[in-house]
């Protein structure tokens, strides 16, 4: 059976829905873990050129972080990774150098990345963003939040 034009937008209007609801879960479940949430508005920008053969590569060199474009329709930006995360480790012990405690007027942040996505796989493209989030040392670590197998359950890998 075709879909028409009507249930694919009806489709595409729900799936919209559900990933906004289970974004609002993530972040949620983030802030009860005692992080300090708030969307990511930067994303990645690839610029691709021809090789020999006439496959579109990606330029490392040329890659850059740019403002995310708006969505003009929900007016949030489409940034990639949804979330930026950090947590104060001096105020829950977690800082551990070994060499000495901080000083006093030393606050040390672990600041991650969360990207949400409902069944846990990323793009092509959204994995060489991420790469290219580690290498240039943005993010310490990006998390990819899914759902589990029990109902409410969220996943982080």
């Amino acid at each position: 059976m075709v879909e028409t034009h009507e249930q694919a937008v009806k489709r595409g209007k729900k799936s919209r829905r559900d990933g906004a609801m289970f974004e609002i879960l993530v972040r949620k479940d983030l802030e009860k873990k005692e992080w300090i949430v708030d969307r990511w508005g930067n994303n990645v920008e690839f610029i691709k050129s021809p090789n020999e053969k006439g496959e579109m590569l990606i330029e490392p060199e040329k890659t850059k972080l740019v403002k995310a474009k708006s969505n003009r329709f929900n007016m949030r930006s489409t940034g990639f990774p949804d979330f930026l995360a950090f947590k104060n480790l001096n105020k829950f012990g977690h800082f551990k150098d070994f060499r000495k405690e901080p000083p006093e007027n030393l606050i040390v942040y672990e600041v991650i990345a969360v990207e949400c996505k409902s069944n846990g796989t990323l793009s092509k493209e959204e994995e060489q963003k991420c790469e290219w989030y580690l290498k240039n040392k943005i993010f310490s670590k990006i998390l990819i939040a899914s759902k589990g197998e029990k109902r409410g359950e969220i996943v982080y890998r």
